[in-house]
């Protein structure tokens, strides 16, 4: 059984809920733990994993959050540098399933929130796993 952190940008609540739920389903029905971290935003997800992983204390993370396209160039920043920063921790040996949305409008956000439907949370859990077992293969 491993220890999952699944690490929220809380921005968008009602959206995050759902994430939550469909990571928390699908890491607790394979057996393991999850604990929950909020942080404000996207962009502070990565340094939240990093300082975690540096505890020791958790297995895999799970990074959940969404970012809808505004009218400014803000979008295209906070989407490219936290997608960049989670792979670089990836690169680095990090189990990190990554589940931040980056969508268009809010009914986008939903279908890829929504358990019921596109399950991004889910898959980012699954994720994450996939990347655990592959650190136990090659004994990382």
């Amino acid at each position: 059984m491993a220890k999952i952190l699944i690490v929220e940008a809380r921005f968008y609540e009602s959206f995050n809920d759902k994430l939550i739920a469909g990571a928390k389903a699908a890491l607790e029905a394979e057996g393991h733990k999850t604990e929950v971290l909020s942080v404000p935003g996207a962009l502070e997800i990565p340094g939240a994993i990093a300082l975690a992983a540096e505890s020791g204390e958790y297995d895999a993370f799970v990074a959940i959050g969404v970012v809808i396209r505004g009218e400014t160039y803000h979008f295209e920043i906070v989407a490219g540098e936290s997608a960049r920063a989670i792979m670089a921790l990836t690169m680095d040996g990090i189990a990190i399933g990554n589940g931040i949305l980056t969508v268009e409008n809010e009914e986008q956000a939903l279908v890829r929130a929504d358990p019921a439907q596109k399950d991004k949370g889910g898959e980012a859990a699954k994720a994450a796993l996939a990347l655990l077992a592959l650190a136990s293969r090659f004994d990382v």
